[in-house]
């Protein structure tokens, strides 16, 4: 039971750790409290978008290939509207020189493909269903206690557990946070009017409303609003939530047909005082949480397993 690593959270952030040193000749442990994600079936309501660099970072980790490559969509257009519908601004992939901006890929599948590289993974011992218990912090190895009794010893331990890290608490590492008073809320739609590849954002009054696309004419939304205003949402009707969200996207799409549940997430800004300590890392939420309107939440956290990688 003695690592060299030993990564607190088995999310994308933490997986992707994990699978990119997979060569390093580490030996590494994975602590998860959370079973892997279910079989792909309907769509998921939520997507990221994934950036290029993080792409080739997920293919070098043996995630990219394990995707089902048809429900991926590339992002070649953003297309961006403001308060008073006269501002706008227009991004391509062409512009850029660039093949894509970005891919929208399905919070689900990203899971399982990492789920199951992990699971080939030589270098890796993965404890799940487990929550950490306890850290001890000594002059050569951190001591990590799991819940049941279990104990390991690691030269490093990497707190990659969400906004809310067990790991980051129990290094007493101070956090200042921001409520936004705001609520993430998803769903996916079939469109009645093909979405050209492009993302589009509306800043409005009441928040911030994105239509991303997804393979055929469907969209994933992302409507960070008030909660008053999300509460309403998620307790609307499926064909008023069309209407709502048609009438708020000026009808670019045509009419619009809900194809999975609605959900919500609590937006929230986090930073942390200190990012290292000796023998202690954190990366992804639990290093710093950010508004989504710029899709970077996750594309920062896999930045962090990229640079703590070569670090290593």
């Amino acid at each position: 039971m003695n690592f060299d690593v030993a990564i607190v959270g088995g999310g994308l952030v933490g997986a992707s750790l994990a699978l990119a040193l997979a060569e390093s000749g580490l030996k590494l442990a994975l602590v998860d409290h959370s079973l892997p994600a279910p079989e792909a079936g309907e769509w998921d309501s939520r997507v990221y978008a994934i950036s290029p660099g993080n792409a080739a970072f997920l293919e070098s980790c043996g995630v990219w290939d394990g995707l089902d490559q048809a429900r991926i969509a590339p992002v070649t257009k953003m297309r961006i509207r403001g308060d008073d519908g006269a501002s706008r601004l227009a991004f391509s992939a062409y512009d850029a020189g660039l093949p894509e901006l970005a891919f929208i890929v399905e919070n689900r599948l990203l899971a399982q493909s990492a789920a199951a590289a992990l699971a080939r993974q030589e270098n890796l011992t993965v404890f799940r269903p487990a929550r950490g218990a306890s850290l001890a912090w000594g002059a050569q190895e951190v001591r990590l206690g799991l819940d049941g009794g279990k104990s390991l010893s690691a030269r490093l331990v990497v707190g990659a557990d969400g906004t809310d890290s067990w790991v980051r608490s129990e290094a007493g590492i101070g956090v200042k946070g921001i409520d936004y008073g705001q609520l993430g809320v998803v769903a996916n739609f079939q469109t009645g009017m093909p979405h050209g590849d492009t993302a589009r954002q509306w800043f409005r009054r009441d928040g911030v409303l994105a239509l991303l696309p997804l393979p055929g004419m469907r969209v994933s939304m992302v409507w960070s609003t008030w909660e008053a205003k999300a509460r309403t949402l998620l307790s609307a009707p499926p064909f008023d939530l069309c209407e709502r969200v048609a009438e708020a996207s000026h009808g670019e799409l045509g009419r619009l047909e809900l194809i999975t549940p609605t959900a919500a997430f609590p937006l929230r800004l986090l930073k942390v005082r200190e990012l290292v300590r000796p023998r202690l890392a954190l990366i992804g939420d639990a290093a710093h949480t950010v508004h989504p309107l710029a899709g970077q939440g996750l594309n920062l956290g896999l930045r962090d397993a990229r640079k703590l990688t070569v670090a290593l």
